[in-house]
């Protein structure tokens, strides 16, 4: 048996541009990202969902929850599926950091997983953590279809770990996704290997698995 989870990531905030490290900050969404809510919502109910998730940051759910209301089915929050924290960077660009902590910046630029930044969170545990949740989820709902809204960084971290990418090659290999677009795993019952559908998808363009 197999289930398919969906990975929209959530609408756009006031820290996207310039383009400030939002991780642990609970940033809420902008006029715009509430516009890209309705849009998912919108889409989301020609898709089959049989459950609904979202990490606990209030962008994320804020997110889910037109979609939740279109579909009438109430969402799960799980604080596993939250991004990663970015320490010393959050709340800041990369140049910010680069502007007083140039060795940081290099390094981090260099390998982004061993080399996170300082007082973050290191990529393979946010790895590890997310994946434990989607398993819960997966097990909940069996054969189901799954939308789960998420970060921009998990979730490229996910598609990395999936397809065997080294985690340091995220930025490099990855280094965009666009908000509410969508990024589709298949799970295979038991053992079986996890398997990337989609990457990036927007909503308007109606794909489904």
């Amino acid at each position: 048996m197999t289930t398919t989870v969906v990975l929209a990531r959530h609408g756009r905030t006031s820290w996207h541009h310039p383009n400030r490290y939002t991780g642990r900050s609970d940033i809420g969404l902008d006029d715009v990202g509430t516009d890209q809510a309705r849009a998912l919502a919108a889409w989301a109910p020609s898709q089959g969902f049989t459950s609904l998730a979202s990490s606990h940051l209030s962008r994320a759910v804020a997110t889910l929850a037109p979609v939740a209301a279109a579909l009438g089915q109430p969402p799960a929050v799980d604080p596993r599926l939250r991004e990663l924290d970015f320490g010393i960077a959050e709340g800041r660009t990369l140049a910010d950091v680069r502007a007083d902590r140039p060795d940081v910046a290099d390094r981090f630029v260099a390998d982004p997983s061993g080399d996170h930044f300082p007082g973050g969170e290191a990529p393979p545990d946010a790895v590890t953590r997310a994946m434990a949740g989607l398993g819960d989820l997966v097990t909940a709902d069996p054969g189901g279809r799954i939308l789960v809204v998420a970060h921009s960084t998990l979730i490229r971290l996910l598609v990395c770990a999936v397809l065997g990418v080294p985690l340091g090659d995220y930025r490099r290999r990855l280094p965009s996704l666009d908000p509410v677009s969508t990024t589709t795993f298949r799970f295979s019952g038991g053992d079986g290997p996890v398997a990337l559908l989609a990457y990036n998808v927007p909503v308007s363009r109606g794909w489904t698995a």
